[in-house]
């Protein structure tokens, strides 16, 4: 009998003994003893489709929380700089804290989440982030910012891999696929709460000051944390798998911890380019050897080398999404502090300004998510940034508003574009039974542009942006751009047909 994949019937695989370096393929299965799938309630969605709105409310209000935590600080930048009596180069902290938060925590969510449940995981993460909103409130120096910063990206890295998990999980139990609308969903989600966030960042610094996005947090997490623990099928449901290896080796702990070093060695090294640390960037590639070689022998690594380099087609969509976001991010951050600083806007203008990139990123996400073609939209993603970096150059003090606003909102295209996008390439690219490690390690690639980013800014900015900096800025975006064309008008990989 075929089962879907995640299907409690199915066989779970464990390392023989004497073999640490197993690959699954290797593994003999072992009986699992979980129960038999859960019949589906009526009321679980309208027509009996077992996707209704007390499933999905709970798995969509969770990861949009990631991604406008990420991007409603952009406008907060400035007003925290004058407030705090802090430079742009130490201010970009609270950007590079979360994402280096973020791209260790969401590979480690989602193992937490298939050991021991995603429900668990998501709500543990939920009240992680109401606590980060009232960090800033006792802790009241920059130092209680980044912190703060730094429990957010933990917190709300549980969402997207629990989200996934539960939707494997839930389809497994009721016998049917997941459909495609409510994976599209999740990536819309995303995209259009990163968009929305500067706007909405603005809003919240014009009325009640910076400190309200961090407080913005709480009620975000206290209404998560009802409907998920309300509507969410329990953990006592999930199909059991790994359980008969240890703790330990299941999590690969000595994996996350040589990952976290290797980031955030290089991040410390990149933030400060003129402090001139080769030792940094020297433990960092020694971290990254070590990486490998103990990912190669583990029996559940946390990075999948392997599969990394016999996969060239996945490498290559891990490095669109890279260089997508460093795009992405590099305009969002680095245009958001010239408009304050240099043209004079205020905060809340400034978010009002990409107003139109969250639009224009919801109705581009909405018209792609139910084709099947990926490779045009791709090309499209990489080609529009080259002509947004071209019009930053020619943006001045005395520069119109309504070039202020289209320049942010040309790339809202390739967000939008390159979301839904690559998530399909993913799909194309990669064997059924590694699909969720592959997509954590998507969310990562992600997160290490928008550190990329970081790092440009505060190596170009310096103390103040300045325009000859706004134009530097828009050299390199269009210098990636044509990078980011080639990778992927050659990529061939690209015009698969979707699998069956």
């Amino acid at each position: 009998m075929t089962t879907l994949r995640g299907d409690p019937r199915r066989p779970t695989r464990a390392a023989p003994p004497g073999r640490h370096g197993a690959t699954p393929s290797q593994r003999q299965p072992t009986t699992s003893t979980a129960t038999a799938p859960t019949p589906v309630s009526p009321s679980t969605g309208p027509g009996g489709s077992g996707f209704g709105p007390k499933l999905l409310v709970p798995v969509l209000v969770g990861p949009l929380l990631n991604p406008i935590n990420t991007t409603m600080v952009s406008v907060a930048l400035a007003p925290i700089s004058r407030d705090l009596g802090i430079g742009a180069a130490q201010a970009i902290w609270l950007v590079a804290a979360l994402y280096l938060a973020s791209a260790i925590a969401q590979p480690t969510m989602g193992k937490l989440a298939d050991r021991f449940g995603p429900k668990k995981v998501f709500l543990t993460g939920l009240v992680i982030v109401g606590i980060a909103g009232i960090v800033p409130e006792f802790l009241t120096g920059f130092g209680g910012a980044v912190f703060a910063r730094v429990l957010i990206g933990i917190g709300t890295s549980s969402a997207y891999p629990a989200a996934l998990t539960t939707l494997r999980q839930h389809s497994a139990r009721i016998g049917k696929p997941t459909p495609p609308l409510v994976l599209g969903a999740l990536s819309i989600t995303s995209l259009v709460s990163a968009a929305a966030g500067p706007p909405l960042g603005g809003a919240l610094i014009a009325a009640f000051g910076w400190h309200a996005i961090f407080l913005v947090n709480v009620p975000l997490a206290a209404f998560g944390i009802v409907v998920s623990a309300l509507w969410l099928p329990s953990d006592k449901l999930r199909p059991r798998t790994d359980e008969d290896l240890p703790v330990l080796t299941a999590l690969d702990p000595f994996g996350m911890l040589l990952m976290t070093g290797f980031v955030s060695a290089l991040l410390v090294f990149l933030l400060d380019l003129s402090a001139g640390l080769w030792w940094l960037l020297g433990t960092a590639v020694v971290l990254l050897v070590a990486l490998v070689l103990w990912e190669l022998r583990a029996v559940r690594p946390f990075v999948d080398v392997r599969m990394l380099a016999r996969n060239g087609a996945l490498s290559r969509t891990y490095m669109r999404l890279f260089l997508v976001y460093l795009l992405a991010y590099t305009m969002t951050y680095g245009f958001s502090q010239w408009v304050q600083d240099v043209a004079g806007y205020s905060s809340d203008v400034a978010g009002y300004m990409q107003l139109p990139a969250a639009i224009v990123a919801g109705v581009a996400s909405f018209l792609i998510a139910r084709k099947t073609a990926v490779r045009g939209p791709l090309i499209v993603a990489a080609v529009v940034p080259i002509v947004g970096g071209l019009l930053l150059l020619l943006l001045h003090t005395g520069s119109p508003v309504f070039l202020l606003v289209l320049a942010p909102a040309l790339f809202g295209v390739p967000q939008a574009l390159a979301s839904v996008s690559n998530q399909a390439a993913l799909y194309r690219v990669v064997p059924a039974e590694y699909i969720g490690t592959a997509a954590g390690l998507s969310r990562t690639s992600v997160y290490i542009g928008a550190i990329g980013a970081s790092s440009l800014i505060g190596g170009v900015f310096g103390q103040a942006p300045t325009t000859p900096d706004l134009h530097v800025l828009a050299w390199v975006i269009v210098g990636v751009a044509v990078l980011l064309s080639v990778l992927t008008i050659a990529d061939r990989a690209l015009s698969r047909p979707l699998p069956r």
